[in-house]
């Protein structure tokens, strides 16, 4: 396990810590997306940008990458060796994206792109909302498609914060 992607059903499900979490028990490297994607004050890369930077990560020896990303998932897939899936209830991924956002507003994040102050809004909520389910639909058919790929490539979804304690726990036994 060296080449991980940390990818969830939502946004505030918990990948940003869950992954550098993760990058600290196994010492390795975290790459938050959002870093590589928001440029200063919500400016988004270009896709070309966006998909070279992640084409150089995933030649590393490792990596833990952050984030879903779909329109580059296929470039974080062929190299990676494990996926973590977080799938928390709705309701949790919208407590925790308010209690986010109280605890941050005006500042930037360290998993966000610099200048990129934290704010919620209609459409953030309502992409978070409407993108749930079929999300978690999707993901169903990619995450058994990544297994079939090569039989040592592995998918651990975690589905509760019992489960993701546990399984951070277990890294450290």
């Amino acid at each position: 396990m060296n080449r991980i992607m940390v990818m969830g059903v939502s946004a505030g499900v918990g990948k940003s810590t869950f992954a550098r979490t993760l990058g600290q028990s196994l010492t390795i490297q975290v790459y938050h997306l959002d870093t590589i994607y928001w440029k200063p004050n919500w400016i988004e890369a270009s896709s070309e940008e966006f998909s070279a930077r992640q084409q150089e990560i995933v030649l590393l020896d490792s990596w833990i990458t952050e984030g879903n990303y779909n329109s580059t998932y296929s470039i974080r897939m062929a190299k990676a060796d494990t996926i973590i899936y977080l799938e928390l209830p709705l309701i949790i991924c919208l407590y925790r994206v308010f209690k986010r956002w109280m605890t941050n507003i005006g500042k930037t994040r360290p998993d966000m792109g610099e200048g990129c102050k934290e704010k919620l809004d209609y459409q953030f909520l309502k992409f978070i909302c409407t993108t749930y389910y079929p999300r978690k639909k999707m993901m169903k058919s990619k995450l058994q498609a990544f297994k079939e790929i090569d039989s040592e490539n592995r998918v651990i979804t975690l589905k509760s914060k019992k489960d993701i304690h546990s399984y951070l726990d277990s890294l450290n036994t």
